[in-house]
């Protein structure tokens, strides 16, 4: 079965989401307590492992998916995407989990801007529209020039912009290789880049967090195998929209199990941020089914 099946989809969308939170919140806690380099290289250790497995039972095995005609560009992509988790992580300890996701939740609304310059997409007005609509959001979040703002809140904000270029790295590549290859260069050069410096990092750890060191292992593999199965049922373009349950999910683990509170400037910010954010979901989704039913027009 082959993206057919969107209900199904959603639902495994909402499960990932729910795992990542749960992911999330184990890394805070480890990171509380020992060095982010340290933890999120463990954590690819075990992830790199995952996506060889996936590979190997994949058609053509691991050599089919390490075939590539772009690899500097797919390693940028891995070595970006270890920069963004570990500054997320750091970003969950020093401003929190759900100021951190409220800020992080952006992303889309960077992507789209970027898609024009980097990607010479176009980007209409209305899009243009929510996003400056988004960017009014992360300003009543941020309150800048007011007693409350963190300058912590900025490393959330760079948080996004990474994971909005790694975004952008992988649409651009997937225009030559397929997701499974991506996905395999994702882990794998991540991991030898993590361990290159987080080896340097190293620190004994003491035996019951090395529970929490596991749940946090088998939290980000599952979460990784949910969203592959939920692509498998449905567009990416249909259940997208419902990854955005994670900041609920999150904002619970953060209230309930480290005391963070939130106030109406957070709730509303984060609000309009993730509202402008599904208009340009939405909106590209519809600019993209043009697209492609002019192009079966053209061709026919």
């Amino acid at each position: 079965m082959s993206q057919n099946n969107t209900r199904a989809g959603i639902l495994l969308m909402i499960a990932a989401v729910f795992v990542f939170a749960v992911q999330d919140g184990v890394s805070r806690l480890l990171a509380e307590e020992y060095n982010v380099w340290m933890i999120v290289m463990i954590r690819y250790w075990f992830f790199a492992l995952f996506v060889i497995a996936v590979a190997a039972r994949s058609k053509g095995g691991i050599r089919a998916a390490a075939r590539t005609s772009q690899p500097v560009l797919q390693t940028f992509r891995g070595v970006l995407l270890i920069f963004e988790i570990v500054v997320t992580v750091y970003a969950f300890v020093v401003l929190g989990l759900i100021p951190t996701h409220a800020l992080f939740a952006s992303y889309p609304l960077m992507i789209a801007a970027l898609s024009g310059p980097v990607l010479g997409e176009k980007v209409g007005p209305r899009r243009w529209a929510a996003i400056g609509v988004g960017f009014i959001g992360i300003l009543i979040i941020l309150r800048p020039g007011l007693a409350v703002f963190a300058p912590e809140a900025l490393i959330a904000l760079l948080a996004a912009l990474l994971f909005a270029i790694y975004g952008l790295a992988t649409r651009y590549v997937a225009h030559r290789d397929s997701a499974a290859t991506s996905f395999f260069w994702t882990g794998v050069t991540g991991m030898v880049a993590i361990t290159a410096i987080g080896a340097f990092y190293w620190e004994p750890m003491a035996r019951e967090d090395w529970l929490w060191m596991g749940l946090l292992c088998i939290t980000g593999a599952s979460g990784h195998y949910l969203l592959i199965k939920c692509y498998e049922q449905a567009e990416a373009s249909a259940v997208q929209p419902f990854a955005y349950f994670q900041l609920v999910f999150v904002s619970i683990i953060a209230i309930s199990f480290f005391g963070e509170t939130t106030d109406l400037p957070t709730v509303i910010g984060a609000a309009i941020v993730v509202g402008a954010g599904l208009f340009t979901v939405w909106r590209e989704r519809q600019v993209s089914r043009r697209s492609t039913a002019a192009s079966a027009l053209r061709r026919s």
